[in-house]
């Protein structure tokens, strides 16, 4: 679609499936599947929707809200899906979710959900415009609120905390009720 010169596209054009046997090289001390190697996987496929999406080679610029909700064993299936789920200029969100199922039973668990922000990169490793996001969905139009109001959370903590404009009596009485010991000289 075309508006005004202006490229969008759907973001089921950006969806990318990436499916896993688990296997022991994986797993770590407890016998569960890494963390890390879990967010390696998901960053692929996140590299993957991003380039889907923008045409471009893309880098991974942050990673959202990593919680792992239930382990994943070592045998079972773990499927990732992941689609753009907000544009920028050159930024786009793309949502992730992992799922592993045992293929023996067919119990199927959500384990993680997260959001990774990508960002097109040129020949030249300067950012380029990625195309705009056509909302077609109440479910696409919720998922690109939510990443926008992250953003802007995200923008906000950053400068309530930053070096220069951080004021450590607007917090003190926070911490009073904290598993801390404030000892300043």
């Amino acid at each position: 679609m075309n508006s005004k010169n202006k490229v969008f596209k759907y973001n089921h054009q950006s969806e990318v499936t990436l499916a896993e046997l688990m296997v022991p090289s994986n797993a770590n001390f407890s016998g569960k599947i890494h963390g890390g190697y879990i967010l390696s996987l998901m960053d692929k496929v996140a590299y993957a929707s991003a380039c889907k999406h923008s045409e471009r080679y893309c880098v991974t610029a942050n990673i959202g809200g990593v919680d792992f909700l239930n382990p994943v064993e070592v045998g079972e299936l773990l499927t990732l899906r992941a689609k753009v789920n907000y544009v920028g200029t050159s930024s786009m969100v793309v949502g992730i979710r992992v799922e592993s199922q045992n293929i023996v039973t067919g119990v199927s668990k959500h384990c993680n959900s997260s959001f990774f922000t990508m960002v097109a990169v040129g020949e030249d490793g300067e950012k380029v415009k990625v195309p705009g996001l056509i909302l077609d969905s109440e479910e696409d139009i919720r998922r690109f609120a939510r990443s926008k109001t992250r953003i802007e959370q995200k923008q906000s903590r950053k400068k309530e905390y930053d070096d220069n404009s951080f004021s450590i009596e607007d917090h003190l009485a926070e911490l009073q009720d904290q598993n801390v010991i404030i000892e300043l000289l």
